[in-house]
C-alpha cells in the first residue's frame, strides 16, 4: 500500500470523514488527557503529523501548545485552516519532515501510522527521532493486537500492533515508553492503544 493510495483513499472520503471525526468532541476524554498530559506545558514546537481535519492541532493549541498540523490530504488541510483560521497546517509526509535535526519539541502521530506497512515502520520512526530534540515526547495511537496483521479498515487497508512489539520498535528507533493506555474493543470500537515515550540519548 502506497502513500499515494492511502491519500487517494482518504481525499475520497474527506467530506464523511470531517463530518464523524473532525472535532475533539469525538475524541475519547481518556485520549484527550492522556495526549494533553504529555505534550502540553512544553517549549517550543509540537508536530501533530497526520493531523486530519485539524481538530487534536487545534485541542493542542487550546493548551498552550506550540502546535503545528501536518497531512499529505489536501481536504483536510484545507479544512483545518478555514475551521482554525489561527492554527498553523501544512501539506507534508512524515517520511521526510522538512525540520532540522533534534529541532522538535514533540511529535503527535495519532492513528497516523496505521496504515505503513509494518516494514516501513522503523524507517519512519527513524524519521522522527532524527527531528526530535533529546527528551521530547512521542506521543501515538494504534490499533492493538495479538499480532501484527492488516485488517479491512473502513477506508483502506490498516495494521494492528500487539503493544509490547510496537514498544520494541520504538526502543530500537531511540525512545523510551513512559506511558501506555489500553481500551478493549467494546462492541463498537476496535482494541485501541495509545503510547507515550520520550526520545533518549544526547
Amino acid at each position: 500500500m502506497s502513500m499515494a493510495q492511502v491519500r487517494q483513499a482518504y481525499a475520497s472520503v474527506a467530506e464523511l470523514y470531517i463530518e464523524l471525526f473532525g472535532s475533539s468532541r469525538q475524541v475519547h476524554a481518556d485520549d484527550l488527557a492522556f495526549i494533553g498530559r504529555h505534550l502540553a506545558g512544553r517549549p517550543g514546537t509540537v508536530l501533530d503529523l497526520g493531523c486530519g481535519p485539524g481538530h487534536i492541532t487545534d485541542y493542542l493549541r487550546s493548551l498552550g501548545v506550540d502546535a503545528t498540523g501536518i497531512d499529505m490530504v489536501p481536504e483536510f488541510i484545507a479544512h483545518a485552516r478555514a475551521t482554525h483560521p489561527g492554527g498553523r497546517y501544512h501539506l507534508g509526509s512524515m517520511r521526510t519532515l522538512a525540520v532540522a535535526d533534534h529541532s522538535v519539541a514533540g511529535i503527535l502521530a495519532w492513528y497516523s501510522l496505521i496504515h505503513l506497512p509494518p516494514h516501513d515502520i522503523d524507517g519512519v520512526l527513524a524519521e522522527f527521532r532524527r527531528a526530535m530534540a533529546p527528551g521530547a515526547p512521542l506521543v501515538l495511537g494504534l490499533f492493538d493486537g495479538e499480532e501484527v496483521a492488516a485488517f479491512d479498515h473502513r477506508v483502506v487497508t490498516a495494521y494492528r500492533w500487539p503493544v509490547d512489539e510496537f514498544s520494541e520498535r520504538l526502543t530500537r528507533a531511540g525512545f523510551a515508553e513512559v506511558e501506555r493506555l489500553r481500551r478493549p474493543h467494546d462492541g463498537t470500537h476496535r482494541p485501541h492503544a495509545a503510547i507515550a515515550a520520550v526520545a533518549t540519548g544526547g
